[in-house]
């Protein structure tokens, strides 16, 4: 495997381009078909969901296969926050939510999640967790996918418990990723099914969701940017995903972000609705990303490849140099042993009573196999 650090030169530019390609995995083994798919496109990035958990020992498998499969380090994560946006919950224990977490109101419940949360990923070989949700919230019945997502109704209490997390995460050696740039608070609807129009003034903006990204810019490793349109920024419909306003020139020039940033799923509603593959990775990059996100069109990522073999070549040098920086703070796994685990386990359910209560906890543990029919991020 070659080194996490700067590529050496010279490669060839095909061979480098699926750095830039953040892609699922079908199953809960690397069959044939998809190891020969992978070793072709040289994903730089992998991320996991329940359709790929079956056991730990399994996980873990899975884990070291895909890094078997990569010539330079892979990028390997899942969304572990918490509640009903916790992979593992399908292996183990679920951790309460940050909504739960915030409404006890001990900050030091919320650094030992974000401990226990490092502790477990490195374990299973992850190296980054796709949280926190540093999302206020303006309604906690929304119906715009945070329900239970938000560390809190205000700029002070979202830095306060979410930088908790952050930094006991980032602890523990995991990377973390600030999640709904440039802010989804106000979105009246579910970008998994289309794309959400928000009326928010700069002004207001920069008050509270921007407020809190600011804080995050120089304490996260990488930004998800979110399916929203913003018309303060973008006057014709398109969303923040594919918007140069909003990736280059307010989170990179303005705010001064330096990590990885990312897409949010390419094939959610919010895009599939409006774009054809070609052109949302034709300005996925242009706009400023780094790296595209494929969850679902697992076999597209050849054309993404192909796509980007077209784009011109400053584009693809900032995105590889973005992505090689990053590669180098990665941390490596743990060693694997299900007795480990288990200690862990036991201390999210510990966690889980200390914030809810025995009887509630209870409650969750029954309800917590009922899986959501949409994989939130």
């Amino acid at each position: 495997m070659l080194s996490v650090g700067r590529y050496s030169l010279p490669r060839m530019k095909t061979d480098l381009l699926g750095q830039l390609i953040m892609t699922g995995v079908p199953g809960k083994e690397v069959d044939g078909k998809t190891a020969e798919l992978f070793r072709k496109v040289k994903p730089g990035a992998f991320i996991l969901f329940g359709r790929n958990i079956e056991s730990a020992p399994q996980l873990r498998k899975l884990i070291d296969d895909l890094r078997d499969l990569s010539e330079i380090e892979p990028i390997i994560t899942v969304d572990q926050e918490g509640g009903r946006v916790s992979r593992l919950r399908l292996i183990g224990s679920e951790p309460p939510n940050a909504q739960q977490l915030r409404d006890k109101n001990d900050v030091e419940l919320i650094r030992r999640h974000g401990d226990i949360t490092g502790r477990l990923l490195r374990l299973f070989g992850f190296n980054l967790d796709l949280c926190p949700v540093l999302d206020i919230s303006f309604d906690d019945d929304a119906d715009n996918s945070l329900r239970g997502r938000c560390y809190g109704k205000t700029v002070d209490q979202v830095v306060h418990n979410a930088g908790a997390f952050n930094g006991a995460l980032r602890g523990q050696g995991i990377a973390s990723c600030g999640k709904h740039f440039p802010g989804y608070s106000a979105a009246g609807s579910d970008a998994h099914y289309e794309l959400p129009r928000i009326d928010r003034t700069r002004e207001q903006l920069d008050r509270n969701e921007l407020a809190v990204f600011r804080e995050f810019a120089h304490d996260v490793d990488s930004m998800m940017i979110c399916h929203g349109w913003y018309p303060c920024f973008e006057p014709e419909k398109t969303p923040a995903t594919l918007s140069p306003r909003i990736i280059a020139d307010l989170l990179r020039n303005e705010l001064g972000f330096d990590g990885l940033v990312m897409t949010d799923d390419l094939d959610m509603g919010a895009i599939l609705t409006g774009y054809r593959l070609e052109n949302t990775i034709r300005l996925a990059i242009a706009a400023g990303n780094d790296v595209a996100m494929i969850c679902h069109r697992i076999p597209e990522i050849e054309n993404v490849q192909r796509i980007l073999a077209s784009l011109p070549q400053d584009q693809i040098d900032r995105a590889l140099e973005s992505v090689a920086r990053f590669k180098e703070g990665l941390a490596p796994p743990d060693e694997f042993s299900e007795d480990a685990f288990r200690r862990i386990d036991d201390e999210i359910r510990d966690l889980r009573v200390a914030v809810l209560g025995e009887e509630r906890s209870r409650q969750m543990t029954s309800q917590s196999v009922q899986r959501s029919p949409v994989e939130m991020f």
